[in-house]
């Protein structure tokens, strides 16, 4: 998607024309704001009135169109571009954030691209825009939204599995677990929405009208998902030495849905994980893992979500070796991730950005973009020696060394 943002006399325009539905003007970002211009970058994602433009918000301008004069600030910048990485808009939306000079004042200009993945929901809610303001979508409104995506150039997480069909989807772990996860509960309440609907909206089926599994239905709710999807799994190999030959101690494997194999192989971690507890150097008790169990969390649940499920039978390998762990993830780094830059912060790309939605509704991953700069900071605090990486255009191995 190229990204395209709108000139200083087009923005002038839309801080004029107080009846566009594709502009958004705020004095400020303080307070309820925050949560009125996430409302507002939802809306302009989900494009019901199907524009194909970005929308854009502005900060530092009234209701009126005249400047505010409200100091643009690098932090209010940063501020605004965290509306992309907290996770509270999923799917994760399109947006650049930049400082321009309109009508002789410094605004903040947040240009928002339709998403490809629509629905886009912020805190659970469907936000669309009806002229200048923002509304909650309807159930016919999301059934046009759905119809929009099947018409985009969609990523293979949402491809659908023509082998498959609703029956191999666990209706119970949709309206038990993911449902109450996703959305709100006042629009839950509502249920004015067909099974089918409810599905495709959470894009787990292709539509209401050709309800064909999606890959990222058989990754989040399939019942048999290694019928279909032959690599999604992750295997645990723990070793009596510090080569693959040694003998082994303990071996799992764990498949089925995403989020449940990330459960799982916490668990097992856990089990394996030594703890040490220092009451003699220190006036205070101190606690150290072997390996802390966050920085593990994060680097596997990134494996899981950023690896190729696409022609390919292999799980994500976990192999505890005496002194090390090692996590192999199947394919390379995706998009604007090269093997030159990969790790670098502020560098991120989604090869399946559905299932990060799933993983971030479930609460597996915090927020995106910083699952590294969080097992770094894990690793340093529990004495551990750097993250290590291998990787090259069709793996990735991330090399974690044991602690004090």
């Amino acid at each position: 998607m190229v990204m395209l943002n709108y000139s200083d006399s087009e923005l002038e325009q839309f801080l004029g024309n107080l009846e566009s539905d594709l502009a958004e003007r705020k004095s400020s970002f303080r307070g309820a704001v925050r949560g009125e211009a996430r409302k507002a970058v939802c809306a302009f994602a989900n494009d019901l009135p199907n524009h194909g433009r970005a929308g854009v918000l502005i900060i530092g301008a009234e209701d009126g169109g005249n400047p505010s004069n409200t100091p643009i600030t690098d932090e209010l910048l940063r501020s605004l571009s965290d509306m992309r990485t907290d996770g509270r808009i999923l799917p994760i939306p399109t947006i650049t954030v930049e400082k321009r000079v309109l009508l002789g004042a410094e605004m903040a200009v947040v240009t928002v691209m339709p998403s490809e993945m629509p629905p886009v929901r912020f805190e659970g809610r469907i936000w669309i825009r009806i002229g200048p303001r923002a509304a909650i979508a309807s159930a016919q409104d999301e059934r046009v939204l759905t119809e929009k995506r099947r018409y985009k150039n969609t990523p293979f997480d949402i491809y659908p599995v023509p082998a498959a069909s609703p029956d191999d989807l666990s209706r119970v772990k949709f309206e038990e677990e993911y449902l109450p996860a996703a959305f709100a509960p006042d629009i839950l309440e509502k249920n004015d929405r067909s099974y089918e609907e409810r599905l495709a909206s959470c894009r787990m089926i292709l539509s209401p009208g050709e309800p064909i599994p999606t890959v990222l239905g058989i990754l989040s709710i399939g019942k048999r998902t290694r019928d279909y999807i032959p690599g999604a799994s992750i295997t645990f190999v723990r070793i009596n030495g510090t080569e693959l030959s040694r003998d082994i101690v303990d071996n799992a494997l764990f498949n089925g849905p995403a989020a449940d194999q990330l459960r799982r192989i916490d668990d097992k971690l856990l089990s394996h994980n030594r703890e040490s507890v220092d009451i003699v150097s220190q006036v205070t008790e101190s606690r150290k893992e072997l390996y802390p169990q966050a920085a593990l969390q994060q680097i596997i649940s990134n494996a899981v979500l950023h690896r190729t499920y696409e022609n390919t039978n292999s799980p994500v390998r976990v192999y505890w070796f005496s002194d090390r762990i090692e996590i192999i993830s199947p394919g390379g780094p995706y998009g604007n991730v090269t093997v030159e830059n990969f790790g670098k912060p502020g560098i991120t790309d989604y090869r399946n950005p559905n299932l990060a939605d799933v993983l971030k509704t479930y609460g597996l991953i915090q927020s995106f973009g910083m699952g590294l700069n969080i097992a770094r900071d894990e690793l340093r605090r529990n004495g551990n020696p750097p993250l290590e990486f291998e990787l090259d255009n069709s793996f990735v191995r991330c090399i974690i060394r044991s602690g004090p």
